[in-house]
């Protein structure tokens, strides 16, 4: 069950849709080049390694959330932080999206974090980048769910304070399911998707809307919150 409306909450897969939707332009200069190689190593035939690669992704994320999900929720005294967690989510997709509307650097610093983990993954990713076949891109695939990026990093905070292994597993799969028009348009139309994610008005317009977004999730949280706050305000 998550912490506030019970299992599956339709807002808490709303976000992170939208999050990987809006957000996925934030992960262009990590992800872009694999994908745009995925379509030039296939000659013409890019959609199959595109699906192989960007299906194992979306696994590693749900296995992310899964894991995430299960500790928070099996720690009966972590409990209490999952609102936080998801506060604390809503922060970082703003400041996502105040880095498409002022290239504002707040979030480089939990990426860095994450570095000395990726560090261990990347010779595996390598080496699996070198294969020309299936196994290859689905190894990579699931190497690159664990490359160090603040809005992955950001959903799965979301994941965790659902406290339940499936739950926290569907939003990560919502999230990794947003990222999708942007990764496979990325391996058919690499040069041509780069150039519209770097026109400084579509930047601002992806900016304005993870920012609204981030207020949106505040919102909802802060109605959540409203009615066990007057009862507890009318007991005093």
């Amino acid at each position: 069950m998550t912490p506030e409306t019970g299992w599956m909450d339709p807002a808490v897969l709303t976000t992170a849709f939208l999050a990987g939707l809006l957000g996925s332009g934030h992960c262009f200069g990590m992800c872009g080049g694999i994908a745009a190689g995925l379509g030039a190593m296939s000659k013409g035939r890019a959609v199959v390694p595109a699906l192989q690669f960007n299906l194992a992704r979306l696994g590693s994320y749900a296995v992310l959330g899964l894991a995430a999900a299960a500790v928070l929720g099996g720690v009966s005294g972590l409990m209490p932080i999952a609102r936080w967690l998801r506060l604390l989510t809503a922060i970082m997709i703003m400041m996502i999206g105040l880095k498409f509307l002022f290239n504002f650097r707040g979030l480089e610093f939990i990426e860095r974090g994450g570095a000395g983990l990726w560090k261990k993954i990347m010779p595996l990713a390598m080496r699996a980048s070198n294969r020309q076949d299936a196994l290859g891109r689905i190894t990579l695939g699931a190497c690159w769910g664990l490359i160090p990026c603040g809005l992955v990093y950001s959903v799965l905070m979301t994941a965790a304070s659902t406290a339940n292994a499936m739950s926290g597993a569907f939003t990560m799969l919502a999230f990794g399911a947003g990222t999708l028009p942007a990764m496979l348009g990325l391996t058919a139309a690499a040069p041509a998707l780069a150039s519209f994610l770097e026109d400084r008005t579509v930047r601002r317009l992806i900016g304005f809307a993870l920012v609204v977004l981030a207020i949106w999730t505040i919102l909802m949280m802060w109605g959540a919150m409203g009615p066990a706050g007057e009862a507890g305000h009318q007991h005093h």
